[in-house]
């Protein structure tokens, strides 16, 4: 089962922000080992970021529960991640195009309470509104560089400043 209930935010500001984030070429380079070498910079970022909550996108929802997944992150930082996106089974290739904004999008249309919410990824056809995406390099997965890029779009919505959404 998963959790539903996002937490308040622990920070002044709007209220909670979800990042949706996947993992292979993310949490770690894609084709490596699984070793989510990547995911300690991630974590600090989040720690700067009490408001933040994680909801998992990556294929590997499909595959482990939820308590396997959050058993990755360190242990201070379980309790942010707080559910995985729901599945669509695209019945044509003309579907996978933006297939992770729209289950992104079904998970936040019954979370009403969210501010703001951004993805992070290593496949930019899974997300048609770019100005929501910290683009990964999926041969490095998450990079300092990705972190400031995480930083700077998380300052916005604290500021209110909310990136422009594509159509739903």
């Amino acid at each position: 089962m998963h959790q539903t209930e996002v937490s308040p935010p622990a920070a002044a500001g709007p209220g909670p922000v979800v990042v949706f984030l996947d993992f292979d070429g993310v949490t770690h380079p894609w084709g490596e080992s699984e070793d989510f070498r990547c995911l300690p910079v991630f974590e600090a970022v989040l720690r700067d970021y009490p408001e933040v909550r994680v909801v998992i996108a990556s294929d590997w929802r499909t595959l482990f529960s939820l308590p396997k997944l959050t058993a990755r992150f360190a242990e201070d930082l379980r309790a942010r991640v707080v559910d995985v996106s729901p599945t669509i089974f695209p019945k044509e290739a003309n579907e996978l195009y933006g297939l992770r904004e729209r289950e992104a999008r079904q998970w936040l249309a019954r979370h009403p309470d969210i501010a703001g919410w951004l993805a992070v990824d290593d496949a930019p056809g899974n997300w048609p509104t770019r100005s929501r995406l910290v683009l990964t390099d999926f041969k490095r997965g998450f990079t300092e560089e990705d972190a400031g890029r995480m930083r700077r779009m998380l300052d916005g919505f604290r500021r209110g400043e909310y990136p422009e959404q594509a159509a739903a």
